[in-house]
């Protein structure tokens, strides 16, 4: 099956996830750039603002997912929802992405993941076939890494 990573990463945790995942499952991996900075303490809190109100975002990415039959998309967890990268993503590609197998994955500081996987498939307006929550806490102990052996066995066997 031919699949792509595709993740927004603000503090590079997602990415460290995004890119683990494509290696594991010798996959192309795409990263959503945001064109707007968030850099800094004023980034991180025009961050959540946006989160908050489920602003849409300026963005580029690489790979076009008409290319590929399963889309991986992940980011961080910003005041209980997507980050308006990835909101931006999923609403820009949603009619290609309905056709497709869709799974999710979230880094996040303690909570909030169910509340925006619920955001992710209501953007996309279908459920997606498995999600992985990555906590900070799981980077100290490298749980992060079983954590995500599991998710790649879960899509797995949705897709054999």
């Amino acid at each position: 099956m031919n699949t792509l990573v595709v993740y927004y990463s603000r503090t590079g945790l997602t990415k460290k996830i995004a890119t683990l995942i494509s290696t594991k499952l010798r996959c192309n991996i795409d990263e959503i750039i945001d064109k707007k900075d968030r850099s800094g303490a004023m980034g991180y809190m025009s961050a959540g603002k946006d989160a908050m109100k489920s602003a849409l975002t300026s963005i580029t990415y690489t790979h076009d997912p008409k290319d590929y039959d399963m889309i991986l998309i992940g980011g961080p967890v910003w005041a209980w929802t997507v980050s308006p990268a990835v909101r931006t993503y999923i609403d820009k590609n949603a009619d290609v992405l309905k056709i497709k197998r869709v799974a999710f994955f979230a880094t996040q500081g303690s909570s909030g993941s169910d509340k925006k996987f619920l955001a992710m498939e209501n953007v996309l307006g279908m459920k997606s076939i498995a999600t992985l929550t990555v906590n900070g806490k799981d980077f100290k102990s490298e749980v992060y890494i079983q954590k995500v052996e599991r998710f790649i066995d879960d899509i797995k066997s949705r897709t054999n």
